[in-house]
């Protein structure tokens, strides 16, 4: 069992190079000597000017109200844009992995257990990112992104359909062979590439798919050794 070791209540690191992000450290201290990392891309709305604790906890695992696990179990990294932002997170490639692989060696983070998570725009960003960056990532996990991606991904995926992507089911599948869809609510199935419509409008797919355990379990399962 992990060991609380403060409040779960995430004490924000702010900074700003090489590009705008938050640091949430875990409140639990880990059951390996390495924390898992879950790095985060905002959706359309959150870039700057908006302040940046009211844009990366507006929606994501920062959100007030999800479940205590969250920011326990993980040490948390959330980036924000530049103004204007939009669907433009693949142009900054370079830098978020600059932000990462700084965040992995000062606060102890596990490369084998990075994770990429985004909603919206940031969502498209997951795709892009992976792509740009395929040896940085053990999972990736996709919240209600507005277009597929370009191509096949290469490493274990999660898609939350939404509103903004609901339709676009037939493209997600012809371009993710593998991907597997699995009803509301089913037991999550031993796969690597999965996705999952809860029926909900666009936010509040973000909403549900953040505040659950669930998900956050399947990425904790996967690790850089184990993908394939």
């Amino acid at each position: 069992m992990a060991k609380q070791v403060n409040s779960p209540v995430p004490s924000l690191i702010i900074r700003s190079r090489p590009i705008a992000h938050v640091i949430s450290l875990p409140a639990f201290a880990p059951e390996k000597e390495l924390f898992p990392v879950l790095c985060f891309l905002h959706g359309s709305g959150e870039a700057a000017p908006l302040s940046i604790r009211a844009a990366l906890t507006k929606h994501g695992p920062l959100r007030p109200g999800n479940s205590p696990q969250v920011v326990g179990r993980f040490l948390i990294v959330a980036l924000q844009l530049p103004a204007p932002g939009g669907d433009v997170w693949g142009r900054r490639s370079d830098k978020i992995r600059q932000v990462v692989e700084s965040v992995q060696k000062q606060y102890h983070g596990e490369p084998k257990r990075t994770y990429l998570t985004g909603f919206s725009y940031g969502a498209n960003g997951v795709f892009d990112i992976a792509i740009a960056e395929p040896k940085l990532w053990a999972a990736l996990w996709s919240v209600d992104p507005t277009r597929p991606a370009n191509s096949n991904l290469p490493c274990p995926l999660w898609i939350s359909l939404g509103e903004a992507s609901r339709n676009k089911r037939p493209d997600f599948m012809r371009v993710i062979k593998q991907l597997r869809e699995i009803r509301a609510g089913e037991s999550v199935p031993d796969g690597d590439f999965l996705c999952e419509d809860r029926s909900e409008n666009h936010t509040g797919t973000a909403k549900v798919a953040f505040e659950e355990d669930r998900i956050y379990d399947w990425l904790l399962s996967r690790n850089r050794q184990s993908s394939r």
